[in-house]
């Protein structure tokens, strides 16, 4: 059982890793995308998506809380008897590195807000498209 807590714990921080990297590429993306003509720097999902996972990290740091990602691949590592974060596998060992850093939690929240105003900056300069169900259709009215 400890390999399968092993192997859930390195999901978890593969999966935290590509929430890391999704957040912090699709900012220049949707600018590269904006000037190259690309549908996707519009769509209102991915803009909308992009925008409350930028919200949610920095109201958790801003409130010294700890990513549930963080917690429960810290959780699952115990369950199979390793060090939580820092000790374990290959896939561990190099995510970590990759996306975690040893630096005061103010440098993070400050980090976090000023690329929260970035996006929120670009959600009203590159303004994505309304969904079909918000768009605005005329009621035809009865003669």
């Amino acid at each position: 059982m400890t390999t399968v807590y092993s192997i859930l714990a390195d999901a978890i921080l593969v999966t935290h890793a590509l929430i890391v990297f999704f957040n912090l590429g699709a900012l220049p993306a949707i600018w590269i995308g904006h000037f190259r003509g690309w549908s996707f720097a519009r769509n209102f999902w991915f803009r909308m998506g992009h925008l409350a996972l930028i919200l949610f990290i920095t109201a958790e740091s801003v409130m010294g809380a700890i990513c549930p990602l963080t917690t429960w691949e810290d959780k699952l590592r115990m369950k199979a008897g390793l060090d939580p974060r820092y000790h374990g596998s290959f896939v561990q060992h190099w995510v970590h590195w990759l996306i975690f850093y040893n630096v005061d939690q103010r440098i993070f929240a400050i980090g976090y807000a000023v690329f929260l105003a970035l996006v929120l900056t670009t959600l009203f300069v590159i303004k994505p498209r309304r969904p079909n169900w918000l768009a605005r259709k005329p009621v035809p009215r009865a003669v």
